[in-house]
């Protein structure tokens, strides 16, 4: 991720998405290609020669969707979706989106990175992600942002 970080700071890269894992730089419309590529390569090119693993631990299987011997089967349904679905998607602008629980039909999440700060991470969260989660488990009725403070507020009650 730091040197997805680098080339984003080059000068002329005014956007940069991870998409099928493998970083994408956008020039600005005042920035030809031919002169921003050789800066990105170089920033490339150092990674590699670095030594540093090209596998990131934050790419590895998260442990909030790990199938549990708990789970049952909605909720193994849930997790896969939010794995194979919806957190690519999201993660692609910068966010992720954390399991929590599912209980009387609420699919409880946490919005990470740029969802946090986005002014419609609530459009997201309802219209994305729910839509999403209804069309491959019909028995999700909705979905519920869980801030930490609830999360901590939750545990301390049970």
């Amino acid at each position: 991720m730091v040197k997805i970080i680098k080339i984003a700071q080059l000068w002329g890269c005014y956007k940069l998405k991870k998409k099928e894992k493998k970083p994408c730089c956008f020039a600005d419309n005042e920035t030809e290609w031919r002169v921003i590529k050789p800066d990105v390569f170089a920033t490339i090119m150092d990674f590699f020669t670095s030594g540093l693993p090209v596998v990131n631990e934050a790419d590895a299987p998260r442990a909030d969707t790990a199938p549990s011997e708990d789970d049952d089967e909605m909720v193994a349904m849930i997790k896969e979706v939010l794995d194979t679905r919806i957190r690519p998607t999201v993660q692609e602008d910068g966010g992720d989106v954390l399991y929590r629980g599912f209980e009387d039909g609420i699919v409880k999440l946490k919005l990470q990175g740029s969802c946090t700060s986005c002014p419609s991470s609530i459009i997201t969260l309802k219209s994305g992600i729910q839509n999403m989660l209804q069309f491959y488990v019909p028995e999700v009725e909705g979905v519920e942002q869980v801030k930490e403070e609830d999360v901590d507020v939750e545990k301390e009650v049970h």
